[in-house]
């Protein structure tokens, strides 16, 4: 056969791996909420009322402490772009902990957008499906999930009438550990995932949360355990990753994925390393041709799990997964090959990058590079 009809595919030899170098972040708050823009812009939200930003790839960070905010932990954060982001504090909102601020010049003043005194609500995630329509979810209410959605950047924001919602189950609700337990992609759809009853379900919209449904999962679950993050490539191809945050270390089945946008789940293997995995996303990197008869690009995709146990990736779509370390992390958010994991006590890390001492030569698979979302 002739050579030239040959696809010469980037290979690594199975000594691959990847580091995170940690970052002075001039803090002790504790971090659940990340959001990467780019090689050097990247947002971060915390307790007593701080968050954090770098536009100079982390070498420093900015601690911006939002007034008013003092005693509020910041459990997700969606940027725009260096200068506008939104964060989102989880707590009680009869305590007047579940508020959104907004800011529109990198954080140097915030104004509140969002405050609910509902007993009960308990603000979760926040998620943005461009520069004008966003959702934001807490725990159910009278047996049905709270839903927020904005089509102005966050600047305003609407309560979801809930009367076709599906009702949770006995104890079901979401975690707000690293603000992944809800996911967007696509135009409208969105995902939420669950834990607290026996079985972990996953709720989903296609049409901007305004109704959905339901799906359960063949991960158990229960008071202190069910799912922890999501990630969805597009509409169709999603993986969950969970446990129990009474029980990080343990080794039971923890991954799920589906290619059929949630209507069907398939458990897979637990992660290396075992145990609690609070979060999940893509590492991308483009390679570009390298001599021989390579001429276009190949992209290489990997998923990064972290979790209280360490971060573990994988190569095949999280059928089997490799340890990196046993950093305890929370959340974890790339833009690209360019990521950051947050954890307790000021940890932030930067990703320094996947290495092979094996790169084999690159036929230039003319796979589209994309900028993914967190």
């Amino acid at each position: 056969m002739c050579i030239k009809k040959l696809f010469i595919l980037l290979l690594f030899s199975s000594r691959v791996w990847g580091q995170w170098q940690v970052q002075p972040s001039g803090t002790d708050a504790s971090f659940r909420a990340v959001c990467a823009i780019s090689a050097q812009v990247c947002w971060v939200g915390g307790t007593k009322g701080q968050v954090l930003r770098t536009q100079d790839g982390g070498q420093s960070w900015e601690i911006h402490h939002v007034p008013g905010a003092e005693s509020l932990d910041f459990r997700d954060i969606h940027a725009f772009d260096s200068e506008v982001a939104v964060a989102m504090s989880a707590g009680d909102a009869d305590k007047g902990a579940a508020r959104i601020y907004r800011t529109e010049d990198a954080g140097k003043s915030w104004k509140m957008v969002y405050q609910t005194n509902q007993k009960g609500a308990f603000l979760d995630g926040i998620e943005f499906w461009d520069k004008d329509r966003g959702i934001c979810f807490g725990d159910p209410i009278d047996k049905k999930f709270f839903v927020l959605t904005t089509t102005d950047g966050g600047k305003i924001w609407h309560e979801v009438a809930r009367d076709h919602f599906p009702a949770i189950q006995d104890g079901e609700a979401a975690f707000a550990a690293s603000g992944t337990s809800m996911v967007i992609a696509g135009k409208g759809w969105a995902w939420i995932g669950t834990g607290g009853s026996h079985h972990a379900r996953v709720f989903r919209s296609k049409d901007y949360g305004l109704s959905w449904e339901v799906t359960e999962t063949p991960l158990n679950a229960g008071k202190t355990s069910g799912i922890f993050g999501l990630h969805f490539y597009n509409r169709l191809r999603g993986i969950a990753v969970g446990g129990d945050y009474l029980h990080v270390s343990d080794s039971t089945q923890n991954v799920m994925t589906t290619q059929d946008g949630g209507k069907t789940w398939q458990l897979l293997n637990s992660t290396t390393p075992p145990g609690l995995k609070e979060a999940v996303t893509v590492f991308r990197q483009e390679y570009r041709g390298i001599g021989g008869e390579a001429t276009g690009n190949a992209l290489v995709e990997r998923l990064i799990a972290v979790g209280p146990s360490g971060t573990g990736y994988s190569m095949n779509g999280g059928k089997s997964w490799r340890k990196l370390d046993d950093s305890p992390f929370h959340a974890v958010s790339f833009a690209g090959k360019d990521g950051w994991a947050v954890g307790a006590k000021g940890l932030i890390s930067k990703f320094e990058g996947f290495r092979t001492t094996d790169l084999k030569k690159n036929a230039g698979s003319k796979k589209k590079f994309v900028k993914p979302r967190r």
